[in-house]
């Protein structure tokens, strides 16, 4: 394993995992990096492959998604290089699972192992997150439907506290009586 290798943790692989089409989705340059192969050489593996990733595992991004995802994520081009000639190939969960059967080598099988755990991980912490969002709907659905009914207890309350003060006759002697 080389020294790369050793440093790559949680984060930096979660850092590369972007949100395009609703689905989260890796960069081919991003998994070629990490598998420690060239791009060039990762996307052909890929090619020679091309049946083993249907829609919902591979796709080419469009200019206009590639625009939107380079103004997230600062990019700078490589030496003199004009940077980005077409839009890159993006990898579900399920194209990231499928990988291990094009890349097979020791590096990429320990990698893949990693990225798709990593994937677990991060559905497994928006389930949760889901779970929780929608028990505070339920409980703000249920308050929503008592707002009236609070106010209106306030008000007898109040009421009650406060009962309404009828004027009472004087009692006793009256200067203005005897005029």
């Amino acid at each position: 394993m080389d020294e790369k290798n050793k440093t790559l943790t949680d984060e930096i692989i979660m850092s590369k995992i972007y949100l395009v089409r609703g689905q989260k989705v890796m960069l081919d340059r991003d998994l070629a990096e990490l598998y420690g192969v060239e791009t060039r050489v990762f996307n052909q593996a890929v090619r020679r492959n091309i049946s083993r990733f249907p829609d919902d595992f591979m796709f080419q991004l469009t200019e206009e998604e590639l625009k939107t995802l380079m103004s997230q994520i600062v990019t700078s081009k490589k030496d003199g290089r004009g940077g980005v000639r077409k839009p890159p190939l993006v990898f579900t969960e399920l194209g990231v699972s499928m990988l291990s059967s094009v890349l097979n080598s020791e590096l990429a099988i320990r990698v893949n192992i990693k990225v798709i755990r990593i994937f677990a991980k991060m559905r497994e912490m928006w389930l949760t997150h889901k779970d929780i969002l929608l028990k505070l709907e339920e409980l703000e659905n249920k308050v929503d439907g008592h707002d009236r009914d609070i106010q209106i207890i306030f008000e007898y309350l109040k009421q009650l506290l406060n009962p309404p003060q009828i004027p009472r006759r004087m009692i006793g002697f009256n200067a203005k009586d005897e005029e």
